[in-house]
């Protein structure tokens, strides 16, 4: 809080840029300031644009929102209902002590404020196992093994629920960071397939969205700051050897030598992406999982062959009677 105060006094004596009234804050990438109702009306647009160049979802589509709790989640979360687009949100309780706690009266206290669709899913309850406890039973890296269970309870209850879209707060940092990070590691796979809007190509698999895409961590911070939105700060204590958090250090470094590095790194390479890797047929043939009837390219999941490894028999067919409020 007080580096980014710090930031802000910076701009002191410059004009908005739009309306010429005193500016809050000054975006170097876009060489503009803004005063506080400016810079929200921009928040707001970059988020409609981002919706509207990759068709994402139309206002009348019923989406899925993934609320972790943190800035970014709660930020788009704010931003799509102001918006008045048809959202409801989820969050998974991971069952990691304290954080986890945290994380979810953040976001079911937002929700009872603004009286808002809200789905909350606890792992211990649906597998068995909180995360810590399921990382130890298949010694796999705790991020491994909390990114392939978000990533299929998301989908899983998004397709059985009947909403079409998926939608999670991911920012230009993020998508920046993984972009590096698969460059420097050659995943032409990864590569091909990175977009801010994954289109659904097989049944059982939903589309995946990111508004935020454009928008960085600095800008999201400044938001819900201003729009007084409450989040959850503390990180992950898993993620302490997360390699994306050193990508997004290295771009930091970069960035703040030269302002609008992540902006060009990540867009340009979107819009060369399909020179860089042409559209073919791909060999890869998806399946229904024996256990969960998802889409996979072997017998079993990856995500059942962990619960398999656990003997855990859980339900993973979630009920809508646990919306609130």
């Amino acid at each position: 809080m007080q580096k980014n105060q710090k930031r802000l006094t910076e701009v002191k004596g410059l004009k908005c840029t739009a309306c010429k009234d005193e500016a809050i804050l000054r975006i170097k990438r876009h060489h503009v300031a803004f005063c506080q109702r400016c810079f929200i009306k921009f928040i707001q647009k970059q988020t409609i644009q981002a919706i509207k160049k990759y068709h994402m979802f139309s206002k009348k589509e019923p989406v899925l929102l993934a609320v972790s709790g943190g800035k970014d989640s709660m930020a788009l979360w704010s931003v799509l209902s102001e918006l008045d687009n048809q959202i409801t949100t989820i969050h998974l309780d991971l069952g990691i002590p304290n954080f986890s706690d945290q994380s979810r009266q953040v976001v079911q206290q937002f929700a009872k404020d603004k009286t808002l669709p809200l789905v909350v899913i606890y792992l211990k309850e649906l597998l068995g196992y909180t995360l810590p406890e399921l990382q130890k039973k298949v010694h796999r890296p705790a991020c491994s093994v909390c990114g392939l269970t978000k990533r299929f309870l998301l989908n899983h209850y998004a397709y059985h629920h009947h909403f079409s879209v998926l939608a999670t707060g991911h920012n230009l940092d993020d998508e920046a960071a993984t972009l590096l990070g698969n460059i420097l590691r050659w995943r032409e796979g990864y590569l091909r397939h990175q977009s801010p809007c994954l289109p659904s190509d097989y049944p059982g698999l939903v589309k995946k969205v990111k508004p935020f895409y454009t928008l960085t961590d600095e800008e999201i911070l400044c938001y819900v700051q201003q729009m007084k939105i409450p989040f959850c700060d503390s990180i992950c204590p898993l993620s302490q050897k997360a390699s994306s958090l050193d990508f997004k250090k290295a771009l930091k470094v970069i960035e703040d030598q030269s302002p609008g590095t992540k902006h060009y790194f990540l867009f340009h390479y979107l819009e060369k992406k399909h020179d860089l890797f042409p559209e073919k047929q791909s060999n890869v043939i998806l399946k229904n999982c024996s256990w969960c009837g998802m889409p996979t390219t072997q017998e079993r999941c990856s995500f059942c062959s962990i619960l398999e490894r656990t003997q855990s028999k859980s339900q993973l067919f979630i009920g809508k009677d646990d919306i609130e409020p």
